[in-house]
């Protein structure tokens, strides 16, 4: 389990082309902003890399300046490199920030000595969650960099890590099945889930080894801001907050073949994809929702419709 599978590497090789669309030069503030806990951010390196950091007194996150109707977003994360990181929640996910969110979460899961590194997918549709997925890491996050991607257009939502595929959501809307319609801000977050993150919620934050400091690098977006009501983005405020309480739909733009996410190409995964996915659930897959009888004692409609 301490490397992948040699198919797999192979496979990898194959599908590198989606990686190559997230190359980009942008810096930190061209496209995002502190959210939270500001004296727990660095920006580094000429804005091209940014700490997070948790302690006893606050975590932190930071946030796109506008929200997405369709788009492929690439960030480089370190995790944090202490020996215990039990309790903490390190996530990069999009959200509609509204009352009936839509949401694309990937959360790293805390880390106990001896176990496997493990992220969990999820996703909202209209306010409705409770789509989890786990699956264990075949390497060290923590050691260094590595790539986590969302791709999102009208026909599918595809997690990746290194440019492998570990989590597909197709759009099946004409079975009746809620898919994701609100543009949606990309956001990332350190905070305390120490109540269910790690082991169930069994393994507590212990602050003795903090502070735990979180690095990304990846600051470019490949994503369609739609034109709402005047605003470029739809930076609407609720709240206080900002939110997108519109559905996108193709008036909006965000689903014209001219983005290339849009494209006939990412409209399902390909064949070597679909052999790395494959490969990825058989292997590595630890908690699919679907297959929870205790929880689901019929499976959600998403898990039986093809």
């Amino acid at each position: 389990m301490d490397s992948l599978d040699v198919k797999l590497v192979v496979l990898l090789l194959l599908i590198m082309m989606v990686q190559s669309y997230s190359q980009s030069d942008s810096i930190f503030y061209d496209n995002y902003r502190i959210m939270w806990g500001d004296s727990h951010a660095l920006v580094l390196s000429q804005g091209t890399e940014v700490q997070l950091s948790l302690d006893s007194s606050s975590g932190s996150g930071f946030g796109s300046k506008l929200f997405y109707g369709s788009g492929y977003i690439n960030m480089s994360i370190k995790l944090s490199d202490k020996l215990y990181t039990g309790g903490l929640v390190t996530a990069l996910f999009m959200s509609s920030s509204t009352n009936n969110r839509d949401e694309l979460d990937l959360e790293f899961l805390g880390h106990i000595i001896g176990k496997l590194y493990m992220p969990q997918t999820n996703i909202f549709v209209n306010g409705v969650g409770g789509r989890e997925q786990r699956i264990n890491l075949w390497f060290n996050p923590s050691a260094d960099f590595h790539s986590y991607s969302i791709l999102w257009n009208q026909h599918q939502v595809v997690f990746y890590v290194d440019s492998i595929p570990i989590r597909v959501f197709k759009n099946q809307q004409e079975h009746g099945i809620p898919y994701v319609t609100q543009p949606m801000q990309i956001l990332t977050s350190l905070w305390n889930g120490d109540t269910w993150a790690t082991d169930g919620g069994r393994a507590k934050m212990n602050y003795n080894y903090s502070p735990f400091d979180v690095h990304f690098k990846g600051f470019g977006i490949n994503g369609c801001p739609p034109q709402i009501n005047g605003f470029h983005g739809c930076p609407t405020q609720i709240n206080g907050s900002y939110g997108c309480s519109v559905k996108i739909d193709g008036a909006h733009g965000c689903y014209s073949s001219e983005y290339w996410w849009n494209g006939h190409q990412y409209w399902r995964l390909n064949f070597a994809q679909q052999r790395a996915y494959e490969t990825v659930k058989s292997k590595y897959m630890s908690y699919d929702y679907c297959k929870d009888e205790n929880r689901y004692p019929s499976p959600p409609p998403e898990c039986t419709t093809k």
